[in-house]
């Protein structure tokens, strides 16, 4: 049975955070990919991309994705990237339901701008690099199960009942009991 659920979308959009809250919530595991792929590589992600380049990242990225969710009933926090990969999508809409947190650019920039840990905006001109990327990316984000809308005013907490309440909605088997 579909039970995790998965947390997409752009760096910076409030996927762990919220992801935290939920499985705070709802009593279940959670797991943030990105931290799995620092914590099994005993490196950070920006220390990956320059040793290893953006494809072997995401190569470890599809691996850590594929044992989190073989778990089953967690909340999943997925890097950016992560979604764009045909089979992430497929692996987890096969193990889960996926939740798409939908923020603006300039609520994006506003969370990142400060923050060197982010590799794909380490360009000449961060700002364009990630509404390029946003761009890019929301045709596919949108493919998620789930749409939420996630606001710069609202709270974590806000956020994390907007998420419950659409899977109550649209898929309520999800947040049942074991």
């Amino acid at each position: 049975m579909r039970r995790n659920i998965v947390l997409v979308g752009m760096m910076g959009a409030g996927k762990t955070a919220i992801g935290a809250e939920l499985s705070r919530r709802l009593g279940r595991p959670f797991w943030d990919t990105d931290a799995e792929i620092e914590r099994a590589a005993a490196m950070t992600i920006p220390e990956i991309f320059a040793r290893d380049g953006e494809e072997f990242f995401r190569a470890r990225e599809t691996e850590v994705l594929a044992r989190v969710l073989a778990g089953g009933d967690s909340i999943v926090s997925t890097g950016g990237g992560s979604w764009m990969r045909e089979a992430n999508r497929s692996r987890i809409a096969g193990n889960g339901v996926s939740v798409w947190l939908d923020c603006d650019a300039e609520t994006l920039w506003q969370r990142v701008r400060s923050r060197p840990t982010r590799p794909l905006l380490q360009t000449a001109d961060p700002r364009g690099t990630l509404e390029r990327l946003l761009a890019e990316r929301s045709p596919v984000y949108a493919l998620a199960d789930i749409h939420v809308r996630a606001l710069r005013k609202d709270a974590v907490e806000e956020t994390a009942t907007q998420v419950i309440a659409a899977i109550q909605d649209r898929q309520p088997i999800i947040l049942e009991a074991k």
